[in-house]
């Protein structure tokens, strides 16, 4: 590429993933877990109008995974042998990276959003119900 590559944005820190990693292995029973609000809407966009995101990604998804800086192309990598050293789990976008996701939030606590909208739920019938 002939800019610095990125992940596609949003960015998560790592720990999003293992939070969800984690979760998932404590909970089986769950056969699916999304982690990240852009990855339930990319499989939910995907189930109804599978062609527009093709489409999209096609005219986004090679300059989004990549910055505005030249890449330097003697730069070493990691395609055929890992880079000598200890880099870490957290790289050069830490400070863009978001620390938690809602989306997986919300996952891990359906079951509370579920009595929340129960009772929002009744609450909004038994106000109609009075009027």
């Amino acid at each position: 590429m002939p800019r610095k590559p990125q992940p596609v944005p949003p960015i998560y820190q790592p720990e999003v993933a293992a939070d969800a990693i984690v979760w998932s292995a404590r909970n089986p029973e769950r056969r699916e877990l999304y982690a990240g609000e852009p990855t339930a809407v990319t499989i939910l966009g995907d189930k109804l109008a599978p062609g527009l995101g093709d489409r999209y990604l096609a005219r986004t998804g090679y300059e989004s995974q990549q910055t505005a800086e030249p890449a330097d192309p003697n730069a070493p990598d990691n395609l055929f042998e890992p880079v000598p050293g200890d880099h870490g789990a957290h790289g050069r976008f830490g400070a863009r990276a978001l620390p938690r996701s809602a989306q997986l939030w919300a996952t891990k606590h359906r079951r509370l959003l579920g009595l929340a909208g129960l009772i929002l739920l009744g609450a909004a019938l038994e106000r109609s119900v009075r009027r």
